[in-house]
């Protein structure tokens, strides 16, 4: 009977179930066969709604949703433009940092594809960058900032390891320390890669001028203040994450609506709604997820996989190049938000098994899902791009190559290198 219900759900996936819907009957499967009530699930589901940081999560999506829906993407371009656009391949440089920005904000890729995205790609074309190279820029660099606080799924990582009684305990803030190195090397190369692209001296550099410096800052002087405060409250343990999310909810919100006047005050509602549908529908699968995978540490699966694992993976070396293949692969074919919750529960005990330390396996797998954003044939910001610029999916491929290569070697220093991303972790 069992059986049957396991076909009858994955032949009801492949056909579009909602993804919570899969979790919790896979949950209720496992508990069915154990003879385990199912009241487990309702207390799991509980037990993630008491975690004091969960509600972080819908505070820093709702100030993302203002921010994606002011013209702040705007004047951040205007500011790094005005900053950096006299190095060489200045704007292309501006891109990286401003879609890095944009996204640790907003925590949403694709968001910054849109909205970034139709910024930049005709300032590209015309300061003469070629169009290969700008669709490939705008669809790559959307997924820049994962690894950047106050980013989402890096504060969703933090929130479903620190659920796990497997690995060494450790702080969100850690995290977000851990991450600025990693994201400074992808920028630092692909920005070193694009110089050296075009080293011929055809790409007309932007004049630096105080005036031009002046004016963009003068524009952005009300969200300037924004990441120095939250951030350096958070380090200087000033705030909790819940309490910096509130603070930049609330901060966002005032600059926005009633400083800036860009977003009328009626709008409100309607960006709250559409920004707790989207972290509403997370937080249900991460509750489903995480029944889910109690069922799997009582079943001894977690030790299990490690067993067979060790028995065929010698090395740690070994088990982190296996590791990348895979987080590539489900970065291709998952959202990161599902990939979180389904996968790190049952990843954190098998990589504790080979010594890894759970934030730097953080950042490798927000590195392996940064990258698995446009990994063909199915990454997101392919098709979002695809969708956005009116080109097809197979010229985005060629145009997002040269990108994935310098990505994953930055991937390789990352993940073979843990000082990297430990080393500001004491």
């Amino acid at each position: 009977m069992i059986t049957l219900a396991v076909i009858a759900l994955v032949i009801a996936a492949l056909f579009g179930m909602p993804l919570f819907v899969v979790v919790m009957a896979a949950a209720m499967l496992g508990y069915l066969s154990s003879d385990i009530d199912l009241s487990v699930i309702a207390i799991e589901v509980f037990r993630i709604t008491d975690t004091p940081m969960l509600v972080a999560l819908p505070l820093f999506t709702f100030a993302g949703y203002v921010l994606a829906e002011s013209k702040s993407s705007e004047r951040l371009v205007s500011l790094t433009q005005a900053l950096v656009g006299w190095m060489p391949s200045g704007l292309a440089i501006v891109g990286f940092m401003v879609c890095a920005v944009f996204t640790a904000l907003t925590g949403a890729s694709g968001v910054t594809i849109v909205a970034i995205g139709a910024l930049l790609l005709p300032a590209l074309q015309k300061s003469g960058y070629d169009e290969r190279f700008s669709l490939g820029l705008v669809t790559t660099s959307g997924s820049l900032g994962l690894l950047l606080a106050p980013s989402l799924p890096l504060i969703l990582y933090g929130v479903v390891a620190l659920q796990s009684d497997a690995v060494e305990s450790f702080a969100i803030q850690d995290l977000f320390l851990a991450g600025l190195l990693p994201a400074g090397l992808m920028i630092g190369l692909l920005s070193i890669w694009t110089i050296w692209r075009h080293r011929g001296g055809a790409i007309p550099k932007i004049s630096y001028t105080n005036s031009a410096v002046l004016s963009a800052l003068k524009a952005a002087r009300w969200e300037l203040p924004l990441p120095i405060v939250v951030l350096g409250g958070v380090y200087l343990g000033q705030f909790a994450i819940s309490e910096a999310s509130a603070v930049t909810a609330l901060y966002v919100t005032i600059v926005e609506v009633f400083i800036y006047r860009e977003i009328p005050l009626a709008r409100l509602p309607v960006i709250a709604r559409d920004a707790m549908v989207m972290i509403g529908g997370i937080i249900l699968i991460l509750g489903m997820a995480l029944a889910f995978t109690n069922y799997l540490v009582d079943a001894d699966v977690p030790q299990q996989i490690f067993a067979f694992i060790q028995a065929h993976v010698e090395t740690k070396l070994t088990f982190l190049i296996l590791l990348n293949i895979l987080l590539l692969f489900l970065g291709a074919v998952l959202d990161v938000f599902s990939a979180i919750v389904i996968i790190v529960p049952m990843l954190l005990p098998i990589a504790a098994g080979y010594g890894i330390h759970p934030v730097h396996l953080g950042i490798i797998f927000l590195a392996n899902m940064q990258i698995g954003y446009f990994t063909p044939p199915i990454g997101m910001n392919l098709f979002i791009a695809s969708s956005r610029f009116k080109k097809p999916v197979s010229e985005l491929y060629a145009a997002s190559w040269p990108f994935f290569i310098v990505l994953l070697v930055a991937l390789l220093l990352i993940t073979y290198f843990p000082i990297i991303s430990m080393v500001f972790i004491n």
